[in-house]
């Protein structure tokens, strides 16, 4: 087992039948491409990987706002295969995230979760994570 950053083109397309489990719209074609135009832009991807397979995908940010000073964003993307759950893959991938962000000075840790993602919110609230707000969108 083992987890690292997602650089290559080819680690980057190893994580789509994964990342596409929680985003069924994206195209396999065009997953790089789009991966690539985020990473200007700050996205990272990170993986944890067993036996030359990607398990858990989670695709993040660091960033700086007033309300929170410097953070790390998990930008909706935090993802186990649904055949590898139970396994504390999202756990270990979790806490790499931590260790990531406090070895770059974050003072926050925080993600958005869709309403209807209850074993999301269970393992969110297990990692001692709190529901510190609502977030509001609308479509343009």
């Amino acid at each position: 087992m083992s987890i690292q950053l997602g650089e290559s083109d080819f680690q980057i397309l190893k994580f789509f039948p994964v990342m596409s489990q929680l985003r069924p719209h994206l195209e396999q074609a065009k997953f790089v491409e789009q991966v690539r135009y985020q990473m200007k832009e700050g996205y990272q991807l990170v993986f944890l990987e067993v036996e030359q397979q990607a398990v858990a995908v989670a695709g993040f940010r660091i960033s700086t706002c007033l309300a929170l000073g410097k953070f790390l964003y998990i930008i909706d993307d935090l993802v186990v295969d649904e055949l590898k759950r139970s396994h504390s893959y999202g756990k270990q991938l979790f806490q790499w995230l931590i260790e990531y962000a406090i070895n770059h000075e974050c003072k926050h840790l925080s993600l958005d979760s869709g309403v209807q993602r209850f074993a999301a919110h269970r393992f969110y609230l297990m990692q001692r994570m709190s529901i510190t707000s609502h977030h509001f969108g609308i479509e343009l």
